[in-house]
Parts: C-alpha cells; structure tokens; sequence
C-alpha cells in the first residue's frame, strides 16, 4: 500500500440525489466499496453484499455500493430506477450512492483514491468490470482489492479479522 495519509474521512461522495455527503462519518467502520450494475451477470452478487451487511452490520461492518455505467453500459437507470431494482430483487438496505465514473478523468477522487491505494493485477490502476470491491479497515485504510470474480461471501474471513 501508498505512503497516502488520507483515510476514507478525507472524501465525499454523490447521494442518489446528487446532494454531496462526507464520508467521514464511516470512519472507524470496516467498509467493503463496490462499483456496482444492475444489468451485469455479477448483479447477483447484490444477495451476498447483502448477507455481509445484514450478518456484520451491528458489529461496525458496511457496504457503500457505486451505480457506475461505465462497463459495456450495464447501469443505464435513473437514482431511482436502481434503489428500486436493487430493493425489489435483492431487498437491498445498505446505501446506494449516485453513479459514478470509476475510470478516467471523470472518476472522483474517492475512486482515484482507491484504486493508487490498491491497484489491480500487474499494478493495473484502472477498475476493470463492475463489482470491484474495496475492503477498508476501522482506520479507513485501503487494506485490500477484490476483482469482480470474488463472490462476496468469500471475503468473510478478511472482514471478520478486521472487525
């Protein structure tokens, strides 16, 4: 990992209804941050994002979900067309962030962020597909990445060392 002094505090991030909000009141949360789509074939994956915040929730765990359209155009609704598609199929409670660019220089600078503190495969910057996963630690350190392969369920043993 970087040398970088910033911790998930120093961002904000888009509410779905474009208001902004800091991040920093998730500091001292284990935070596992995910692009996400509602048309990709990792869309299942949403169910076990699910599980992992319903099960580690009340012990300081939460998920933060980025809507991102950037990939084969896989997250084409409105905010409120998402919630509801993510509501309805996977009873989603965990927040849903407005969409973002993850990659260029469109991406914010939380997502710029994560992705110098944890690059991919070969020190590959860029997000390559929906459902890259982000675990962050209480401190709101990037502690590791997670390729959209990774179901969620299969992060449980890092979380629960975290927490």
């Amino acid at each position: 990992m970087s040398s970088d002094p910033r911790t998930i505090a120093d961002f904000t991030a888009n509410l779905p209804n474009g208001e902004i909000a800091s991040l920093a009141d998730r500091a001292g949360k284990v935070l596992l941050v995910v692009n996400t789509a509602s048309k990709c074939g990792f869309t299942p994956q949403y169910k076990g994002l699910e599980e992992l915040w319903r099960k580690y929730g009340e012990r300081g765990f939460e998920v933060i979900a980025f809507p991102c359209n950037q990939f084969g155009k896989q997250e084409p609704g409105s905010a409120d067309e998402i919630a509801s598609f993510c509501e309805v199929n996977f009873g989603l409670s965990f927040p849903l962030m407005g969409k973002v660019e993850v990659n260029g220089d469109d991406a914010p600078p939380l997502w710029q962020w994560l992705k110098a503190e944890a690059p991919g495969l070969l020190g590959s910057k860029s997000i390559k597909w929906n459902f890259t996963k982000f675990l962050l630690d209480r401190d709101g350190k990037v502690v590791r990445r997670y390729a959209p392969t990774d179901k969620p369920e299969s992060l449980e043993k890092d979380i629960e060392a975290l927490l």
